[in-house]
């Protein structure tokens, strides 16, 4: 066999496919091998009888299938066939670069923190703090230690103008519970020296004091878990009768609480809406008819008690009076729920959840960059390039993932990208439901992300980046908490079928997106920036994980829909808030209403059979019998409205009704090669909404920033973020007030923040369970070019084909631009793993593997419930957010 061509090996099924493809030459980009020759020789017939008598044995005892699929592997770097040799493809491990500058929003690492938090024990402070661990509700103790956001004047010095690096400067948030007070203190410059202060950082809130009523959930909450045992666990026998179980505060309780918001109006008193559920794999949907109204204001745990309690929708004052009823036989029963129903339906596992789905045994489709990956990361610095994008990643304790200083063929065209707040608000006839209203700024959006699934989450061979924040717990790094990756979009950017020279071709669709999951409770929320060829960036924020369980009864239809036995899920509206600062060929930029009218114009070109008169104008002149021939006929049509909107007076908008029109920022002083102002247009995309609500006392000005699509802002320092993670605690006194941003200040060739919102009003189905969907559960808006350019850039990609017409009996002129997807075998997949968190302790030693598990579970207790035993560890399995 000199060739190897004159000779057809033993394949499996599919292997002889493949090479009767190659032969045939339906595999594009493989030569065709010469003719096969018939082989007569009576060995070769012998061998060939002998290999298929044998190969059912074989594959038995040594599983030959997934051998014969990859059976000529010679080397690292070669595939073996009968026909060539086929290399493995370009490895698409990570393609470095150096960023241009020190990423300046990027968040202290765990050196600087820990240096910070020995600073602050250290007894010159003054400051007589306790370990957060250990902390009790009248101890001082830190809750948060992170990077603040340099001014954006020394920013742009640094980037473009050579300056030097900003200063830099930590803030940190200290619950003062010995004089209930909340501070947050800036601590600068850094590193730490003589020359660094710390004063109360006051000019970003609109209240002089943070009222100790309204803070965030520290890691100790014994003394909420000994409330809930302390009520609940004298009525054992009576939920045991009720609902099947007990909260008793101890490790086998059946029973667990979940916690509502807001606990206060403007911060003079802490109350809270406490609901049960059953203590079963997806305890979210398994609400049980009891709520009790704890006051919890204050430090003293002596004074918390209980103002009423409500079972099916009847109130008693205190648990004596319930128990009481109970014991007289006067409760109005609702309907128990099912104890013993083993369907695992709120669970993820595939059992009792209908039958096999036809191949659906095999892998599916997954995504591979044959020619290696097209776009770099420094690391270090968290700086990503693509396609003429480049741009800088931060990251922080409330919101996440953010973006900063990204550029476009060279030029900047948005300094930030943040997301500010994201608010659910709920309703029902019981009051959990009614009066939930959550905030997940408080809860943490950042320290509620986890590790990406890789393969699930991203693509295989996507990008994976840590995020670390250091909270009350401690320092941690979430591994795997960013992923970066280039998806083909399925469908061509552009594209035509023409005859003429040049016109026939496509431009494939190719993304880069950037992705973070937050975990805070039930929900889960997908963060996504994807970047696209022609400059246009999407923000999208999907939703997945457990909905928020209601207890399911007739007088709840008009509140949602019954999912299961007792349960139904809540009718509720999400609404996440994002700055987007541009800057359009600099920082002086103007806003533009482009608007869709309708107008009635006449032209003396319209025939009389389109055009019309009016019907009034009409008649008279059939009145006076005048000649209607000479009189101009009209027709209707559209037109551009343009308006510019000069104040903040007028920027709090709506989407027009139809989606007539858009939203411009422009700079009026840069135009492009045809007199146009150079701007980028907000389109919107999927389910851009605002909030339904806009007359409840639970959110009269703690949300403002959700009562609009979208408003515009003149940018100050001052005014970084629509909201403020005690915000969710203070709707009738907020500590950011956003309609405080809005004073009449002139939008005129300023520098612009644009606050927008995603969002979707969930009308829950039985199809949400046991987990909503992302397809569904989706809102979107598009950040595109608008005259920016002198024409489409995403012209330049190579990645695209252009087809001129043959003359008759001529093949078609094909112009690939050279870029061809190289015929290589992807390198094989690592197993499945999963890891995902390096934890540290308050004076930066490594955290025990007790308190690493905690905190992984962090995002889920912040708005969960546990038993008494896991509150003994961590309050805000109580104290937080419940499902939502």
């Amino acid at each position: 066999m000199s060739s190897g061509l004159d000779y057809e090996p033993l394949l499996h099924d599919d292997a002889k496919t493949a090479l009767s493809d190659i032969a045939s030459g339906r595999i594009e980009g493989v030569a065709r091998p010469r003719t096969i020759t018939k082989v007569v020789n009576s060995k070769t017939v012998f061998a060939l009888l002998a290999g298929l008598l044998l190969y059912p044995a074989v594959s038995c005892i040594f599983g030959a299938i997934s051998a014969v699929r990859e059976p000529y592997v010679a080397s690292d770097s070669v595939l073996s066939t009968s026909t060539e040799a086929v290399p493995l493809c370009e490895t698409t491990d990570l393609l470095s670069v150096t960023a241009p500058r020190k990423n300046i929003w990027k968040n202290l690492s765990l050196k600087e923190a820990t240096e910070i938090r020995s600073w602050l024990w250290e007894t010159e402070r003054g400051l007589n703090l306790t370990k957060s661990a250990l902390a009790t509700e009248s101890d001082n103790a830190i809750f948060l230690i992170e990077a603040f956001t340099p001014r954006k004047s020394d920013a742009l010095a640094y980037l473009d103008g050579g300056a030097a690096i900003p200063a830099k400067y930590a803030h940190s948030i200290i619950n003062h519970g010995s004089s209930e007070e909340i501070i947050d203190y800036l601590i600068g410059p850094l590193p730490l020296s003589e020359k660094t202060t710390m004063r109360p950082l006051t000019e970003i809130y609109h209240r002089p004091d943070i009222p100790y009523n309204a803070h965030g959930f520290n890691p100790n909450g014994t003394a909420m878990g000994l409330l809930l045992a302390k009520t609940f666990g004298p009525l054992a026998d009576v939920t045991m009768d009720l609902f099947g179980g007990v909260a008793r505060g101890l490790a086998n309780d059946t029973i667990i609480g979940g916690g509502n918001a807001p606990l206060s109006y403007d911060g003079t008193w802490r109350r809270m809406w406490m609901g049960l559920k059953l203590n079963v794999p997806g305890h979210y949907l398994f609400p049980l008819d009891i709520y009790t109204y704890f006051d919890v204001s204050g430090t003293d745990p002596a004074l918390w008690h209980v103002i009423r309690m409500v079972y099916n929708n009847q109130t008693f004052a205190s648990p004596e009076d319930f128990r009481a009823a109970w014991e007289k036989g006067e409760l109005k029963r609702s309907k128990k729920p099912l104890l013993d129903d083993a369907s695992g339906w709120a669970s993820r596992s595939r059992v009792h959840k209908g039958s096999k789905r036809d191949l659906d045994e095999r892998a599916g489709p997954r995504s591979v960059s044959f020619d290696g990956l097209r776009f770099r990361v420094d690391q270090e610095e968290q700086y990503i390039t693509w396609m003429g994008f480049s741009f800088y990643l931060g990251f922080e304790r409330d919101m996440g993932l953010n973006l900063w200083d990204i550029h476009f063929r060279g030029e900047r065209i948005i300094y930030e990208i943040t997301p500010q707040e994201a608010m659910a608000q709920y309703s029902g006839t019981d009051p959990h439901q009614a009066t939930t209203v959550f905030l997940d700024r408080a809860f943490g959006m950042g320290q509620s992300v986890k590790e990406l699934m890789v393969g699930y989450d991203c693509p295989s061979e996507a990008v994976y980046l840590p995020a670390t924040i250091h909270t009350a717990a401690g320092s941690s790094t979430r591994l795997n908490a960013i992923c970066v990756f280039e998806k083909d979009s399925t469908k061509p950017l552009s594209r035509h079928t023409g005859w003429l020279k040049d016109e026939m071709g496509a431009i494939k669709g190719y993304e880069l997106t950037v992705r973070s999951i937050s975990t805070v409770g039930n929900y889960d929320y997908l963060f996504d920036y994807t970047f696209q060829l022609d400059g246009t960036i999407e923000i999208r924020l999907s939703a997945s994980g457990y909905l928020q369980g209601g207890v399911w009864n007739d007088k709840q239809a008009d509140y949602g829909h019954q999912i299961r036995d007792t349960t139904m899920g809540s009718l509720h509206d999400h609404v996440i808030n994002y700055k987007v600062d541009f800057d359009i060929a600099g920082t002086r930029n103007s806003l533009t209403a482009a608007m869709l009218e309708m107008e009635e114009i006449s032209q003396p070109w319209v025939d009389e059979d389109w055009g019309r008169v009016s019907p009034i104008y009409r008649r008279r002149m059939i009145e006076v019998k005048a000649d209607l021939r000479p009189i101009s006929q009209t027709f209707s049509q559209q037109k551009i409205v343009r308006k510019k909107i000069l104040t903040e007076d007028d920027s709090r908008l709506e989407y027009p009704k139809n989606m007539e029109g858009n939203y411009v920022i422009s700079n009026e002083d840069a135009h492009n090669a045809w007199g146009n102002p150079r701007g980028y247009a907000i389109h919107p995309g999927a389910s851009n909404i605002h909030l339904t609500n806009l007359n409840c006392k639970r959110t009269q000005d703690n949300v403002n920033w959700a009562k609009h699509h979208l408003s515009v802002t003149r940018r100050h320092d001052n005014e970084p973020s629509s909201s403020s993670l005690w915000n969710i605690h203070l709707p009738g006194k907020p500590t950011v007030d956003f309609y405080k941003f809005f004073d009449g200040e002139s939008l005129d060739q300023e520098d612009l923040v644009v606050w927008l919102n995603l969002g979707t009003h969930h009308i829950p189905r039985a199809e949400d369970s046991p987990q909503t969907l992302t397809n569904v559960a989706t809102s979107s808006v598009l950040l595109t070019p608008f005259n920016f350019n002198d024409y489409d850039v995403s012209m330049e990609s190579m990645n695209a084909i252009l087809l001129n017409a043959p003359k008759p009996g001529q093949v078609w002129d094909v112009d690939e631009n050279g870029v061809k997807v190289p015929f290589c075998v992807p390198k094989k997949l690592k197993e499945f793993t999963y890891t995902g968190l390096l934890s540290f302790d308050e004076d930066g030693s490594p955290a025990s593997p007790a308190d690493v598990l905690e905190q992984r579970k962090i995002g889920e207790h912040v708005r969960s419930g546990s038993n008494q035993a896991d509150l003994e560890c961590d309050c805000s399995r109580v104290l937080a957010r419940p499902p939502c």
